[in-house]
This record gives C-alpha cells, sequence and structure tokens, in this order.
C-alpha cells in the first residue's frame, strides 16, 4: 500500500470519519497536520478532542468506555506481529475508528518527542457537570483552586483515582486537563475520575447547597489536618494554587483551614504531594490491605 492509499470502509473526512484504516508515511497529510494541532488547547477546545500517548493508556480509554476517534499505530510494530497492536486496530475499526498506520516520522511529529510509543489515540473528551457531584458521607472529592502545573494535575487525578475520590473539580482559571502533559501524568486515571470545570461563582453557589465538609489547606491553618473527621460526613478537600495557596475568596468558603505539619527547613510542599497527603488521610478508614 502506497502512502495515503485507503481501504475503503465509510465514507469519511478526516479525524471524524469511522471505520477506516490508512496508511501514512508523510508528516504534511492533512490528517496528521489535523491530530498534530490538538497538542494546542485551542483545537482540544474547538473539537473536543485530546491525544492520549501509549497503548496502555489508548485501552484504559476503550475500557472505560471513552469515545475513540482515531488510533495512530507505529506500522513497524504492527509489521513485526504485536498481538496486543494487532487487537487493539480490530477493537478501534469494531468501534468505528479510523486506524492510521504511521511511519516513525509521523509518529514522533504527532507525539513531538524522540521514541514515541507504538500507539496513540485521539479521544472525545468528557466533562462532568458541578451538579452531578453528590457526595455521601464518608465520600471524598477534591477541588483545585487555579492549578497550573500540568504534570500536579496528571499526578493529582492519579492520586485521586488511587484513593477513590469521587471527582476532581477544577476552580478558576486551571490548567487544561486534556492536555498531553497532563494526560500523560495521569497514567490513564483520566479514564477513571471525573473531572469537572467551574467558574468561581459557579462554585460558590454549588458550594451553598453543599452538605458534606469542605476542608481547605491554608498557611493560616490552625487545625492539624489529621484532626477532622473525614468518615462522619461527605467532604471537599479544598487545594489552592501552586505559588498563592487558597485565594481569600476560596478559603472562606471552607468549613475548616488544615495545615500539614512540618519538621524541615522547606515551608512548603509541591501541591501534588500534598494533595496526596491529604487524600490518604481522609480515606484512611476506607483503604485496606
Amino acid at each position: 500500500m502506497t502512502d495515503d492509499t485507503m481501504k475503503p470502509r465509510r465514507p469519511s473526512g478526516p479525524l471524524a470519519a469511522p471505520g477506516r484504516i490508512k496508511e501514512i508515511a508523510s508528516v504534511s497529510n492533512p490528517i496528521v497536520k489535523d491530530i498534530r494541532a490538538l497538542a494546542q488547547k485551542r483545537h482540544r477546545d474547538e473539537t473536543g478532542l485530546f491525544l492520549v500517548e501509549g497503548l496502555k493508556l489508548v485501552l484504559d480509554g476503550i475500557e472505560a468506555g471513552w469515545e475513540l476517534k482515531t488510533l495512530v499505530v507505529s506500522k513497524a510494530a504492527l509489521q513485526g506481529g504485536s498481538d496486543v497492536l494487532t487487537r487493539a486496530v480490530s477493537r478501534a475499526v469494531g468501534f468505528g475508528a479510523d486506524v492510521v498506520e504511521a511511519s516513525a516520522k509521523v509518529l514522533e511529529a504527532i507525539a513531538r518527542r524522540d521514541n514515541p510509543q507504538s500507539a496513540i489515540g485521539v479521544f472525545k473528551r468528557q466533562l462532568t457537570p458541578l451538579a452531578r457531584i453528590r457526595l455521601e458521607p464518608g465520600e471524598v472529592a477534591v477541588a483545585l483552586d487555579r492549578v497550573r502545573d500540568p504534570g500536579n494535575l496528571g499526578t493529582i487525578l492519579r492520586t485521586a483515582d488511587a484513593t477513590g475520590a469521587k471527582a476532581v473539580v477544577l476552580v478558576g482559571d486551571c490548567v487544561d486537563p486534556f492536555a498531553i502533559e497532563t494526560v500523560r501524568a495521569t497514567m490513564g486515571s483520566i479514564f477513571a475520575v471525573p473531572v469537572v470545570k467551574a467558574r468561581e461563582a459557579e462554585f460558590l453557589e454549588w458550594r451553598s447547597g453543599f452538605a458534606g465538609t469542605i476542608v481547605g489547606t491554608h498557611m493560616a491553618g490552625t487545625v492539624d489536618f489529621r484532626d477532622p473527621d473525614y468518615a462522619s460526613s461527605a467532604t471537599l478537600l479544598f487545594m489552592g494554587n501552586e505559588q498563592a495557596g487558597l485565594s481569600d475568596q476560596m478559603a472562606g468558603a471552607c468549613d475548616v483551614l488544615v495545615r500539614i505539619p512540618q519538621a524541615g527547613r522547606a515551608d512548603s510542599l509541591n501541591l501534588a504531594v500534598a494533595t496526596g497527603v491529604m487524600l490518604f488521610e481522609a480515606r484512611r478508614g476506607a483503604l485496606t490491605l
């Protein structure tokens, strides 16, 4: 098969038509350009699509029921007889997704890195409305005030998944949860934890009807983070911006402000680490080996 020749399955357009298998060797191909553009937030917002690198993460997304639009696979790995990759291609076609058999040059262009993964998926984004977040006593969710670092957000999503948190709520101007760096850091947990995006006013309105306890971390906190009775009510852990912490308005929305005691010269913890400490403490009674 030569570059850009097609095995027709259904009528189609770039990124949108289901069921096609297409071989591409040129980075100037329009489909490659469309996929590469998803590295930019503007194009993710316009299309509602995002990139997932790695065969395991792609399969995680399929298993979780997320809509796969396009699967880009390494032609060399496919020809090398990778059974897992071959099954992934079959599943993708069966679900109506396009499959692109790509050269190493094309994969490197899409991933923007040397030695890219053997598979890259283009998935449809999913966001959960804030109104749908309802917590039962003993359940925990996380809210983040203006989180800016994609690695931090990805790690928090992964930790929220590990501890059984019910959602991660992004309040105000936060980093995009579907940025490639964020998705990479989640190690697949982007598909497991409901993500909410809310304006500050929207969050405060929702907060007025929240029947549980909002526990915020703050340098002015006077309560040890281990003291609240997390098991007795629904809990929303509210974590602040990496540099500035919780804004005064968001701190005022909390029922209790806590601090994590420290014993060294460091005056603060990394946001993802602090959130992990809070989550494991809040879920202490629910987590068993």
